[in-house]
């Protein structure tokens, strides 16, 4: 019984199960992350969408009809994306290949897997 309870435990602790990079993930390097991006739209599951234009333009909408965050974006080494604001603010994300989809890990760990990917028509 006591197995049993420890068992149930782990499975449903979603929280730890999904932080942070995983063992089975893939770093796509640094030309095959900037191919996957370079003028495309990447919508996560919340419907947010950051729009990463050929010519290092970036945008980030949470809603369709929120103001976006504008900047510059470059990738750095392998798995990685890092946006410099307007503001002057700089950030950097990792993405992954988790054997089913394209996965965005933040500095915290938190991971957004991606809904779509897809061309931008004239830049966005």
């Amino acid at each position: 019984m006591r197995t049993f309870l420890i068992l149930l435990i782990l499975t449903t602790m979603p929280a730890a199960a999904q932080q942070g990079l995983r063992p089975s993930d893939r770093l796509p390097d640094a030309g095959e992350l900037t191919e996957l991006l370079s003028g495309h739209a990447v919508e996560f599951f919340d419907g947010s969408v950051s729009r990463y234009r050929d010519d290092g333009a970036y945008s980030y909408k949470y809603t369709d009809s929120d103001p976006p965050w504008l900047g510059r974006w470059v990738v750095p080494e392998a798995g990685q994306v890092c946006v410099t604001f307007g503001n002057g603010s700089r950030r950097c994300d990792s993405y992954v290949d988790d054997g089913r989809r394209l996965v965005m890990v933040i500095a915290d760990g938190t991971r957004f897997p991606v809904r779509d990917r897809r061309a931008l028509v004239d830049g966005y």
